[in-house]
């Protein structure tokens, strides 16, 4: 999944890691963004492979503690001379991202990789809806319920219903995590609050992970891979989207991410051996589909009026 993402999936205002351009801006934007959209999904894909050693609890933790630790130490927050209100919503968005990380990666457990992101994406293509208020929306979301439904065989009665509501779960705080960032990044300079909300994230699940897995956290192949999860889940990936956002319009950038599901299958079939039906296939071009009209109808309603004649 996506480290969070512009028009339905924007990541938190902020500068890049200083030499990042350098090292990367050659990809162009739109490379940028497929290169952090494959970094995310393989993640997620080397993450599933890691959970028979940490459990998928622990791969969280371990995951959202790299990922602070990295960020915290590049970004140097500041503490002090922030309201409570401004605490309020950095707490917010590190409870949305945890419960968006953990729940998902509940589901990736459960069912397969491209099924489950393809669910996730629901949440944002809901708030895209819901924030249009447009009749045209109504298409969108019927051609998105509709590959619900082939997904499902009519009833999701191939597929484990507890990783179908993990997934449908961790879209709704996907969906509560973009609206948290765009206020984070409005009230905390650069990457601040993200760095502050990821480190929120990792206080809560590490005692979850030790809960779940213990000592085995602390074993050197599981803590390699856990950092290497953390940085194509989250560190690199972000930092690839926010170089992208610095030269691509955020409605092109929304359409890219929209591909997520896609890309996730791919990961899944190349890493994991999961492969899809064609009805599987069909239902995830449906939802991919459905994610781009609602955005562009979003972007379309933005466009200011032509001036009078």
């Amino acid at each position: 999944m996506t480290t969070p993402e512009a028009a339905t999936a924007a990541p938190v205002a902020t500068s890049a890691p200083q030499g990042a351009s350098g090292r990367f801006g050659s990809l162009g934007p739109v490379g940028l963004v497929l290169a952090g959209g494959v970094s995310v999904q393989f993640g997620g894909a080397l993450a599933v492979t890691l959970m028979p050693r940490a459990g998928a609890l622990g791969v969280v933790a371990l995951r959202l503690l790299v990922a602070a630790v990295v960020l915290l130490v590049v970004c140097r927050p500041r503490l002090r001379g922030h309201s409570r209100t401004d605490w309020g919503t950095v707490i917010v968005f590190g409870v949305s991202m945890a419960a968006m990380n953990g729940l998902f990666y509940q589901a990736v457990a459960r069912i397969p990789l491209g099924l489950a992101v393809t669910l996730e994406v629901l949440g944002p293509l809901t708030l895209s809806v819901l924030a249009s208020r447009r009749a045209l929306n109504l298409v969108w979301a019927a051609l998105a319920l509709t590959g619900v439904f082939l997904l499902g065989g009519g009833g999701f009665g191939d597929l484990d219903p507890s990783g179908v509501a993990f997934a449908l779960g961790a879209g709704a705080m996907w969906a509560a995590y973009i609206v948290f960032s765009a206020r984070t990044g409005r009230r905390f300079p650069q990457a601040d609050g993200l760095a502050l909300a990821m480190a929120v994230g990792a206080l809560l699940f590490l005692p979850l992970g030790l809960a779940e897995s213990g000592a085995k956290l602390a074993d050197p192949v599981t803590l390699g891979l856990g950092a290497a999860v953390a940085m194509l889940s989250s560190v690199l990936p972000y930092t690839l989207e926010l170089l992208a956002l610095r030269r691509l319009p955020a409605s092109t950038f929304a359409i890219l991410m929209s591909l997520e599901p896609a890309l996730a299958a791919t990961a899944g079939f190349l890493i994991l051996g999961q492969t899809l039906s064609l009805l599987e296939a069909a239902a995830i071009g449906l939802v991919i589909a459905a994610s781009m009209g609602a955005v562009r109808t979003q972007v379309g309603r933005r466009k200011p009026a032509p001036p009078a004649a």
